[in-house]
């Protein structure tokens, strides 16, 4: 039995005649239907027609996989091909668009999931931030348009209206980043998910025609990771505004708080004028200033650090009151909180007092931080993440200097009349040893008073806070205190531990100014460069007589740090002032062969103030 069994089992096989082998009738039978399902899918392919957007998909899938520079260079031949062709062209001279997306919830949030509105036909543009396929006929474009308004863009094939280009035509050349217009009209989806949920469909508007503007040539970074390189973000700053909005939104805020002063100023009867830019002459303020030349004249000149010298002139020209907003420069440390150029407000008040002004920046401010916020409380993060709670509600506080630092260092100060002698700058060496506070050189004493003040007085300073009546030796273009002997009626308003303005009764009395300049030519000539210089044109109109006038002058860019909650001033400026870019640098072993030193990275310090 056991000889004949395999010839048993063998004349129960069946030949496979695509394999050869010979295999069980069950099994046999599977392996037909098999091949009867696979002839039937290969016909049904066959006679399929080709599908242009699934190659159009994977194209776009594989681009993604580029680098960015293999990217650049695609993107680049493609759209010189159109240049070439102009079909489409891919830069159009116009495009016009007549709809703001802006209203777009206000005039069409009341249609329902699946409802349109055919009746007006929209034309938007925006860059494209996102595109969705959803099979061969269906696309979705997230654009933003309008300073920042975010919509979506719903594309349909059968919706490409008469005399159009075809929709694969339409979009197979557009990309992520891309500048679109688009003809449509507004309505909301339907989308089964949302429906079952209970939920609207998103509103949209429904494309008729979709036109490239403006093609993107480089990848826009990715959604996910986004655009966080903080230099970079300075340096492509066009790029930061389109991959982040906060950025955008920072100098949109900005814009209102130079609207808002502005509107102030122009409604309590000030005028605004522009004074210039170069001039022969370093002054207005206690800085270092950019030197330049002028050919034409043979002549050294500066770019203005203060407007404040003209201004006053301007008052002794029969102007009442008069503002400037603009650009000073300043060769000083970049870090935090200082630029080499900034924005300024200054306004001068004739038959005002510094007391006045002090009313004046109180409701100035107050309202603008209750106009932009709509409350007088903001919160400020520094950068080591501690957190200020800020109340900008009037009154603020006032700190007298003399008596605060007296209180702070345990010493009794000189009297006022005696802060300028070489006597008090000595002692003021010892007090500044005893204390643990640094000077650097040169040690004058404006310099260490203000050191003092910025280590004991203005640390406090959180909350919005007047310091009041300096010495005269550190503001040499401020009047005497009526009644207090060597001091002046000037303040400095501090908030966050930082200056955001200054101002003073304006010294008037020709005779005094010239002993003031004389004294700043005295601190130069012991090696302060950031002392005045001798101004005989605006003594000569101080002589027709300046009236009692208040001059004050306001810090933009921090303001706007600390209502916008940023605490780098590169922050609040569109193009703040980078060093050159440096090239990838090399191993110490390739520095060191070449006999070089490696190179220095500029790192960010923080002064007091």
């Amino acid at each position: 039995m056991a000889d004949q069994a395999p010839t048993e089992q063998v004349a129960n096989l069946h030949l496979d005649e695509v394999t050869g082998e010979r295999v069980s009738k069950s099994e046999l039978k599977k392996r037909q239907k098999q091949r009867e399902r696979d002839a039937k899918k290969q016909e049904k392919a066959a006679a399929a027609p080709p599908k242009p957007a699934a190659k159009k998909t994977s194209t776009e899938a594989d681009e993604k996989e580029l680098t960015p520079n293999q990217y650049f260079e695609i993107r680049s031949r493609a759209i010189t091909k159109l240049i070439e062709t102009k079909d489409p062209y891919p830069y159009p001279h116009k495009f016009h668009r007549d709809y703001d997306l802006n209203n777009l919830v206000k005039e069409y949030g009341h249609l329902k999931s699946g409802e349109h509105d055919k009746s007006r036909t929209l034309s938007v543009a925006g860059r494209i931030y996102n595109k969705r396929a959803s099979g061969n006929k269906l696309l979705f474009y997230d654009i933003r348009g309008n300073n920042g308004v975010k919509v979506q863009i719903m594309c349909q094939a059968q919706e490409v209206r008469e005399g159009a280009p075809s929709f694969e035509k339409q979009h197979d050349h557009i990309r992520r980043g891309d500048i679109i217009g688009v003809v449509g009209y507004a309505g909301r989806t339907a989308p089964k998910t949302k429906l079952e949920k209970g939920e609207e469909g998103e509103l949209s508007v429904f494309a008729t025609e979709v036109i490239l503007l403006s093609p993107c040539l480089h990848q826009l970074p990715d959604e996910y990771y986004g655009f966080k390189d903080q230099e970079q973000r300075y340096r492509k700053r066009y790029l930061d505004l389109i991959m982040n909005p906060k950025t955008a939104q920072t100098y949109r805020t900005r814009t209102k708080i130079i609207k808002y002063i502005r509107s102030y100023l122009d409604n309590a009867g000030f005028e605004e004028v522009e004074t210039p830019i170069l001039n022969q002459i370093a002054g207005g303020a206690t800085a270092k200033p950019f030197e330049s030349h002028l050919n034409d004249y043979n002549m050294d000149v500066f770019l203005r650090i203060a407007p404040e010298l003209p201004l006053k002139m301007l008052i002794v020209g029969e102007y009442d009151k008069v503002y400037e907003i603009g650009r000073l420069f300043r060769n000083e440390g970049a870090d935090l909180t200082h630029n080499p150029e900034f924005t300024t407000c200054e306004f001068y008040e004739a038959y005002a007092d510094f007391n006045d002004l002090m009313h004046r920046t109180e409701e100035l401010v107050s309202g603008l931080v209750k106009q932009l916020t709509g409350s007088y409380v903001t919160t400020f993060t520094t950068q080591h993440g501690e957190t200020y709670t800020v109340n900008w509600e009037a009154p603020w506080r006032r700190v007298e200097m003399i008596p605060a630092l007296e209180e702070a260092t345990g010493e009794k100060f000189p009297p006022g009349d005696q802060l300028h002698t070489d006597e008090t700058r000595e002692w003021l060496k010892g007090v500044m040893k005893k204390v643990n506070v640094v000077c650097p050189e040169p040690q004058t004493t404006a310099r260490m008073l203000d050191r003092l003040t910025g280590e004991f007085i203005e640390e406090t300073a959180v909350n919005p806070t007047f310091i009041t009546e300096h010495p005269k030796i550190m503001s040499p273009l401020a009047k005497d205190h009526r009644s207090k002997v060597g001091l002046t009626e000037r303040f400095e308003a501090f908030v966050c531990k930082k200056e955001i303005a200054n101002a003073y009764t304006e010294l008037n009395q020709p005779f005094e100014q010239r002993l003031r300049f004389e004294e700043q030519a005295r601190q130069k000539a012991q090696g302060d460069d950031e002392a005045q210089m001798i101004d005989e044109t605006f003594l000569n109109a101080l002589e027709y007589g300046l009236p009692p006038t208040a001059g004050w002058g306001l810090g933009i860019d921090r303001l706007v740090m600390f209502l916008t909650n940023n605490y780098s001033i590169k922050e609040v400026l569109l193009f703040p002032f980078m060093n050159p870019e440096q090239k990838k640098e090399k191993l110490p072993a390739e520095i060191e062969a070449e006999g070089a030193e490696a190179p220095q990275v500029h790192v960010e310090g923080i002064p007091h103030k």
